[in-house]
């Protein structure tokens, strides 16, 4: 494995920790951005890498994103991340994650953990009984913040895509207007209901064929195989699987106005955003539609530190502030020319003091 500090994701870390348990056959890297918010936030990916250098990409590039998105979502965290490099078979053990949760705590509050893909809610809890410095675990009680973030990550991406349609097309109603949907797990998923509630065309695609094909029958929806999904002509591609299909050969393919999705590190490297703008293409930056997850997750934390249980209702009005921050990325990129990944990198980077 490349030194992390030679790798180019690598962004003045504050901690890059590699974590090997060898009596439970853990293998994991802990990564810590930014502390200057408040202690690092960020999930747990759980993920078979075929190269080791592939997870120490995502544990830098993830934890810098969750820094960034953070500080844009107005939430007293830093930004970290966790990646557990799984075997082939994925096998997942309770003694690698009573041995992760040891990590976790061994860090004395530097980094909160929660849910990212392959880490379950019931995970969440088992390391919960390791560390307290945990989240998204199961809410307790009507009206309560907390549990799996995959649902408040849809809503405020669904919020993005709203005000997406309305800022490029002009439309104050989703209804007709045709997204293309890439991964259809708990955040893919949950987007494409609630936009089929507004009447939307939806083109649905996942690397598991079974999983979109049960959702279109649900839904009314077309399905394309995963690899035709970039280059189906659409209103707004929707990318909720994993990041960096951005490049050039993706942004090529693309046949749509709007790329407003979850997936996390979008964009292959940072000159891709001005690609995508040179094509007339407005993008919605990962980190700010879709924080709704980590809004849910901190809120949940944070109240659990004072005693006191999450407020559903203040996760909601949160996540409606999601089309406002992208308002402002979309006017001030208009107005200055820089592309809207630039203008809200700069905004997050002067949040966390790197400006």
């Amino acid at each position: 494995m490349t030194a992390f500090w030679a790798e180019p994701d690598f962004d003045a870390h504050e901690c890059v920790q590699l974590v090997h348990d060898r009596a439970s056959g853990l293998t994991a890297i802990i990564a810590i951005h930014s502390t200057h918010l408040g202690p690092a936030a960020g999930g747990t990916r759980f993920w078979h890498y075929a190269e080791p250098a592939g997870a120490m990409r995502d544990a830098l590039r993830l934890s810098r994103g969750m820094s960034y998105k953070n500080a844009m979502a107005g939430l007293p965290m830093g930004g970290g991340k966790a990646v557990i490099l799984a075997d082939a078979a994925k096998t997942k053990t309770p003694e690698m994650l009573a041995a992760f949760g040891d990590a976790v705590e061994a860090l004395g509050g530097r980094y909160i953990t929660a849910e990212d893909v392959g880490i379950t809610e019931a995970d969440m809890v088992a390391v919960s009984h390791r560390t307290q410095h945990v989240s998204g675990l199961p809410a307790s009680g009507e009206g309560s913040a907390g549990g799996d973030p995959g649902p408040f990550t849809a809503m405020g991406i669904y919020h993005g895509i709203k005000a997406a349609v309305q800022h490029k097309l002009g439309k104050d109603s989703l209804a007709g207007v045709h997204v293309a949907v890439q991964g259809t797990g708990s955040v893919g998923g949950g987007v494409a209901r609630l936009l089929a509630k507004d009447g939307a065309k939806l083109t649905l695609a996942d690397i598991n064929e079974q999983r979109a094909a049960e959702l279109a029958r649900e839904l009314g929806a077309e399905v394309v195989a995963s690899d035709a999904i970039m280059a189906t002509g659409c209103d707004v591609f929707s990318p909720n699987a994993l990041g960096a299909i951005l490049d050039e050969e993706g942004i090529a393919r693309l046949d749509c106005a709007i790329v407003a999705g979850g997936a996390n590190n979008q964009l292959a490297r940072p000159e891709h955003g001005a690609l995508l703008a040179g094509r007339g293409i407005l993008y919605a930056p990962d980190y700010v539609i879709n924080a709704g997850g980590i809004i849910s997750v901190a809120l949940e934390y944070i109240a659990r530190t004072k005693g006191t249980r999450g407020d559903i209702n203040e996760v909601r009005k949160r996540l409606a502030q999601i089309p406002v921050r992208l308002e402002s990325i979309w006017r001030e990129s208009e107005a200055t020319g820089a592309s809207s990944d630039v203008v809200a990198d700069r905004m997050a980077q002067k949040l966390i003091g790197r400006g």
